[in-house]
């Protein structure tokens, strides 16, 4: 496994260690007594956090070269390399103000040493800022850009599921605002590209019933899937779907038949009760 696909793991690392260790440092200063296991420990997370710093800055930049590529990407990977960058240059120096501490401690200059730990406090909450930043920045590259989603494992499949993702969520973002034959037409794609998938199979029968209010061609999709499928969440989606589709062509008893059935197994349900008021 290549540094590049380990950057999220040692990201996370970085975080938890980093703002402990500010907290801690910070604790240490002002606490007493039954605080003073804070001093030890603070200096501890400091130094192994700032380790991961560094590793975190050198995973990023091993993977940021497929990232920065994507369309509309690169500004947002350079803002967070920028970020991470900086976080990482701050506590190295906190780091060494760290060590300064510790070295200090039992030689004539121990005099000196809480000034070195409020020195190190004071530059802890500025790394702990950039760390925010960064972090925040990537997370407008991951959830705002797809920043290395589907890319991470090198597996095509993934990026198989990154592209269904995004052809689902356009799909229901243009079904609600109101674009009906647009959303239609993406999960179509998806269909056409994952013909024997089952979730795409239940979407585009949903779709029929929704955005293209064809009853009739649901009911007949739903054809492919058995009367009484085996998985017990299988049974209840394609029940609501044939009932809706039943509503839809224009046979709105069948459809109340078929929903106080399924009320048996599924007592209490909210969307079947919701779709019997309706039909009433």
């Amino acid at each position: 496994m290549s540094l590049a696909s380990l950057h999220p793991q040692i990201v996370h690392f970085v975080i938890a260690l980093l703002f402990c260790g500010v907290v801690f440092r910070w604790l240490s200063l002002v606490g007493r007594g039954r605080l003073a296991f804070t001093g030890p420990a603070a200096a501890v997370l400091l130094l192994v956090g700032t380790a991961a710093a560094v590793l975190a800055v050198r995973s990023g930049l091993a993977a940021h070269g497929p990232v920065e590529r994507v369309p509309g990407a690169r500004a947002a990977v350079q803002d967070h390399e920028a970020w991470g960058t900086r976080t990482r240059n701050i506590f190295l120096a906190v780091a060494l103000l760290e060590i300064v501490a510790l070295a200090v401690r039992r030689s004539p200059y121990a005099k000196y040493q809480r000034t070195v730990l409020v020195a190190s406090g004071l530059a802890g909450l500025g790394g702990a800022y950039a760390l925010y930043q960064a972090g925040d920045k990537g997370g407008d590259l991951v959830y705002g850009y797809a920043g290395g989603v589907g890319i991470r494992s090198g597996d095509p499949a993934d990026i198989d599921h990154l592209l269904m993702a995004g052809l689902y969520h356009q799909a229901m973002a243009e079904r609600r605002a109101g674009k009906a034959t647009a959303a239609a037409q993406l999960i179509g794609e998806l269909a056409q590209r994952y013909p024997d998938d089952t979730a795409v199979r239940l979407l585009t029968v949903e779709s029929l019933i929704v955005d293209r209010h064809d009853g009739k061609a649901a009911l007949a999709a739903l054809k492919w899937f058995p009367a009484t499928p085996d998985s017990r969440f299988l049974r209840f989606r394609v029940g609501l779907l044939r009932a809706d589709a039943l509503a839809a062509a224009g046979a709105p008893d069948s459809a109340a038949l078929l929903l106080q059935g399924m009320s048996a197994e599924y007592p209490n349900n909210g969307a079947i009760r919701d779709r019997m008021a309706k039909l009433k």
